[in-house]
C-alpha cells in the first residue's frame, strides 16, 4: 500500500470517527519535528573556519567560562535603570529586572530584591573585568531565603544560554584523518576507518585558541588583529588575561607535540584542530557539575576510555605519548563546579577542592590537569561554624549574601506570583505594600548607624515615619529617596551616606520572618479580609497585627505599626489633594473670569458670562464655593460678602472703565485678574481639601458619586468630585468604589487638619 492510500484509507476512518484532518494534522507534526531538529548543535569547524568566526566576532569567540557566565546575566536582566543618574551624589544603585532570569519560564521562581540584583552583577563584572583567580563562591543564607532556588534557577538558565546563538562555547576537538600520518595497519576490532578523521574530544573543554604556543600567541594575535578595533582591547583588557596565561589540557598540548614531531609541520598540525560548539548538560555532568549533600563520592575518580585509547596508540605508534586520562574536575574545566548546601559529603567535597582553588591543578595519577573552574555553593550561616579548616583558604572563600526580602517591592511581587495577579483588585491602593513593609521591618536590624548619622533629628519626621527610621531604610533599599525629607536632609544625602546606608544590608535580613512564614501570614491575612466583597484597608491591616496574628508582634519593631498608618495618612492626603487640584490653566481662567462677571449680579439669577460665554447659576452656594478658593477654607460668611463687595466695587470703578475701556486690555491682563489668580492658585495648592472640609455637600456627593442623587448636587460640586474620582483612578490605580473610600477616609479623618502644618 502506498503512502498516498495509506492517507486516503486514515482520513476515512478519521472521518468516521467524527475527527477531522487526521493525516494533515500528522505532516504538520512530522513538519515540526524537522524544525526541532534545525535547532541542533552546529557542526565542528575547522581552524580555519574557527579564525574566521573569531575575526568576525572576536567577543563572542574568545569567552571563558567567566566572561560567558556574566554575557548570561547581562542578557537576560539587560543594564538596568538609575532613576537618579543625574543626581551628582548617585551610588548607581540600579534597579535590575531578574524576570527573565530567574521567573519566566521556571517551576520554582526565585525573586532577586534590588539589593541582591546589584550583589549578582557585582559580582559578575569582577569576574569579566579581573584576571581570575581561582576562588569558590559561597551562597550563604538563612533556611528559607531560596538560596538553593536561586541557585538551581540560574544553572538551568544558564545551560539555556549555552543553548542559543548568542551563548555559543567552544571546545576543542581533534579531527586526525589515519591518511595522514601513513597508517597501513591499524590493529585488529580498532574499526579505524583510513578515509574517516578520529575525532578526540578535550575532556577538560579547552578553547581552540590555547593550542597556539604561548610564545607566539601575541604574534598571531597582532597578525590577525592588525588594524582591527579589538586588538587595543584584547592587548590590555584584563578580562583576556586568561588567554596571554592559560595553557592546553595535558591531553591536547601532548597531543599537539605528538603530532608536530610526527608530521613536521605546524600548519599540518593545526589542520587537524576542530571547534566545536558544546552544551553544558546539568544531567550529564558535563560543564555543570552539581552535588548534593547525599551524593556519594566515587570511589575511582579517574575516566578513561579504552578504546579510544587503542586507537589514539595505534595512530601515533606509541602507547606512552597521549594518555587519555582525567578526573570528574575536567568535566566542569571552563565550566561550572557546584555544591548545594556545604553538609555530610559536600563538606568533605569542599575540602578536597581547597588544592584545586588555590593553585587551579589536580593529579590525576602522574598526569597534571590544570582545572580553571567558576565553583559555586551555597550554605546556611549555622554551618560555618562546624568549618575551622576554612582557615587554611579563607583568602580563596568569596561569600554573597542571600537574605530575605528586603525590598518592599519584591516582597509584594512574591505575593502575586503565590497567590495571583488578580490580589491587586482586593486591596486598597498601597495597603498591600504596607503588609510588605510590616514583613521587612522584622528582618532589619533595631538601630541604623549610617541613618542615625546623616538625620539628626528623626523626631522631626514622626508624621511619615517611625522612630527608628525602618520606613526611610526600605525606601531607600528600594532606591526611592522620600519627597518628604527636607530639602536640607536631601542635600545632607551625600554618596558616602548612601553607600553606609547600602552596606548596612549585608548584616540584615538573616533574622526575622523568612520567606516561607510570610506566604503562610499573607494568606490568613488575605483569607480572612478578602472575604466579604470589600476592598481591604488599612484598618484590616492594623487590626490583624495588633489582634488577630499578635504572635508577631515580638518581630515588629515597637510603635512601628502607628507610624506606619501615619504615613499611609500622609500619602492618601497627597494623592487626594493632587488628585483634587486641576493643572487646567484654562480651568482657572474662565473660573476667574465668571466670578468678576457673576458679582454685578444678585444670587438666584442665571446669566451667560460675557467673557467666556459659560452659562451661570448665580447662587449663595456658587460664590461660597469660588470664594473659599481665594479667601481659604476657614472663610467666614460676612468675609466673603466684603470680598464679593469689594471685588465687584474694584471691576466697576477701575478694571472696566480704566484698564478694559481705555486702555483696550483684556480682562486677563488686568490687576483685578491677576490678584484674584494669585491668590486662587495659592490657596488651591496649598489648601485645595480646605473649601471641601466644612461643606458637608462635598463628603455627601462623594459618597453618591455613581448613584442618582449625585445628579441633585450643584453644578460645581458635581464637576470637582467627579474630577477627583477619576484622577485618583487614573493617577493613583484606584477602582471607582476605592476612590470613594479614600475619599471618605480623608475627609472623616481630618487628613487635612493633621498635616496642615507641614
Amino acid at each position: 500500500m502506498g503512502e498516498s492510500q495509506i492517507y486516503h484509507e486514515a482520513a476515512k476512518s478519521y472521518k468516521g470517527m467524527g475527527i477531522a484532518g487526521g493525516p494533515a494534522n500528522l505532516q504538520r507534526a512530522r513538519d515540526f519535528l524537522e524544525t526541532i531538529n534545525g535547532h541542533r548543535i552546529a557542526r565542528t569547524f575547522s581552524f580555519d573556519e574557527f579564525l574566521e568566526r573569531l575575526y568576525a566576532d572576536p567577543q563572542k569567540i574568545l569567552r571563558n567560562v567567566f566572561q560567558l557566565f556574566y554575557d548570561m546575566i547581562k542578557t537576560y536582566i539587560g543594564e538596568g535603570l538609575d532613576e537618579y543618574s543625574e543626581d551628582a551624589e548617585s551610588i548607581h544603585y540600579i534597579h535590575y529586572d531578574c524576570t527573565r532570569l530567574f521567573v519566566d519560564g521556571v517551576d520554582y521562581p526565585f525573586f532577586a530584591d534590588r539589593l541582591f540584583a546589584n550583589r549578582l552583577v557585582n559580582l559578575v563584572e569582577t569576574l569579566k573585568r579581573s584576571a581570575q583567580q581561582n576562588k569558590i563562591y559561597i551562597f550563604k543564607g538563612p533556611p528559607g531565603s531560596g538560596k538553593s532556588t536561586f541557585l538551581n534557577t540560574l544553572l538551568r538558565k544558564f545551560e539555556e544560554y549555552t543553548q542559543t546563538p548568542e551563548g555559543l562555547a567552544l571546545r576543542t576537538v581533534w579531527r586526525i584523518p589515519p591518511q595522514a600520518l601513513k597508517i597501513d595497519e591499524f590493529g585488529a576490532g580498532l574499526e579505524l576507518n583510513p578515509d574517516k578523521p578520529l575525532e578526540i574530544p578535550c575532556p577538560s573543554y579547552d578553547h581552540p585558541i590555547l593550542l597556539i604556543p604561548k610564545q607566539y600567541r601575541l604574534q598571531f594575535f597582532n597578525a590577525l588583529f592588525d588594524g582591527h578595533s579589538f586588538l587595543e582591547k584584547l592587548l590590555h583588557d584584563k578580562e583576556y588575561d586568561w588567554i596571554w596565561r592559560s595553557e592546553p589540557c595535558t591531553i591536547c598540548s601532548s597531543m599537539y607535540q605528538a603530532l608536530l614531531e610526527r608530521v613536521k609541520d605546524s600548519a599540518m598540525v593545526f589542520s587537524m584542530i576542530g571547534a566545536s560548539p558544546y552544551r553544558f548538560n546539568r544531567r550529564l555532568g558535563e560543564g555543570i557539575n552539581v552535588f548534593m549533600p547525599g551524593d556519594k563520592p566515587l570511589r575511582d575518580n579517574r575516566f578513561q576510555n579504552e578504546e579510544l585509547q587503542r586507537k589514539i596508540d595505534v595512530l601515533l605508534g606509541d602507547s606512552n605519548r597521549v594518555r587519555y586520562i582525567f578526573s570528574r574536575y575536567a568535566k566542569t574545566n571552563n565550566g561550572i563546579y557546584a555544591l548545594m548546601d556545604l553538609k555530610t559529603h559536600n563538606k568533605n567535597r569542599l575540602m578536597e577542592l581547597h588544592n584545586i582553588i588555590s593553585e587551579g591543578l589536580h593529579k590525576v595519577e602522574d598526569i597534571e590537569e590544570r582545572v580553571h573552574s567558576l565553583f559555586l555553593a551555597v550554605m546556611n550561616p549555622e554551618d560555618l561554624k562546624s568549618f575551622k579548616e576554612f582557615q587554611s583558604f579563607e583568602d580563596r572563600i568569596e561569600y554573597i549574601k542571600v537574605p530575605y526580602i528586603m525590598d518592599l517591592n519584591t516582597e509584594v511581587e512574591i505575593y502575586r506570583k503565590t497567590f495571583g495577579q488578580q490580589i491587586d483588585q482586593r486591596f486598597l491602593p498601597r495597603v498591600l505594600h504596607n503588609f510588605a513593609r510590616v514583613i521587612i521591618s522584622s528582618r532589619l536590624n533595631h538601630k541604623s548607624a549610617a541613618l542615625e548619622e546623616w538625620i539628626d533629628y528623626p523626631g522631626k519626621y514622626s508624621r511619615y515615619c517611625d522612630r527608628n527610621l525602618h520606613l526611610l531604610k526600605m525606601e531607600i533599599y528600594c532606591g526611592n529617596i522620600p519627597k518628604w525629607l527636607s530639602e536640607e536632609d536631601r542635600k545632607r544625602f551625600t554618596s558616602d551616606r548612601r553607600r553606609k546606608i547600602i552596606a548596612e544590608a549585608e548584616n540584615e535580613g538573616e533574622k526575622g520572618i523568612s520567606g516561607r512564614e510570610a506566604i503562610k501570614i499573607f494568606n490568613t491575612f488575605y483569607s480572612r479580609y478578602a472575604k466579604n466583597g470589600r476592598l481591604i484597608n488599612m484598618s484590616n491591616l492594623y487590626n490583624f497585627f495588633m489582634s488577630v496574628y499578635t504572635e508577631l508582634m515580638e518581630l515588629i519593631p515597637d510603635g512601628f505599626l502607628d507610624a506606619l498608618i501615619n504615613l499611609y495618612n500622609y500619602t492618601v492626603l497627597q494623592e487626594v489633594k493632587e488628585s483634587l487640584y486641576s493643572y487646567n490653566e484654562d480651568r482657572i481662567s474662565w473660573d476667574i473670569q465668571n466670578y468678576i462677571f457673576a458679582v454685578n449680579f444678585e444670587p438666584g439669577t442665571t446669566e451667560r458670562c460675557h467673557f467666556t460665554g459659560e452659562r451661570l447659576e448665580i447662587s449663595e452656594e456658587y460664590f461660597r464655593n469660588i470664594e473659599k478658593r481665594f479667601l481659604g477654607a476657614k472663610e467666614r460668611n460676612i468675609l466673603s460678602r466684603v470680598f464679593r463687595e469689594e471685588t465687584q466695587k474694584r471691576y466697576a470703578t477701575e478694571t472696566l472703565p480704566a484698564e478694559i475701556v481705555q486702555e483696550n486690555r483684556l480682562l486677563t491682563e488686568t490687576l483685578l485678574y491677576q490678584d484674584l489668580y494669585e491668590r486662587y492658585v495659592y490657596n488651591l495648592k496649598e489648601k485645595v481639601l480646605d473649601p471641601f472640609l466644612e461643606n458637608e455637600n462635598f463628603r455627601r456627593a462623594i459618597k453618591d458619586f455613581g448613584e442618582e442623587d449625585f445628579k441633585t448636587y450643584d453644578k460645581r460640586i458635581q464637576e470637582e468630585v467627579a474630577f477627583l474620582i477619576k484622577n485618583l483612578q487614573e493617577r493613583c490605580g484606584y477602582n471607582r468604589d476605592g476612590a470613594k473610600e479614600v475619599c471618605i477616609y480623608v475627609v472623616d479623618n481630618d487628613l487635612a487638619g493633621d498635616f496642615d502644618t507641614v
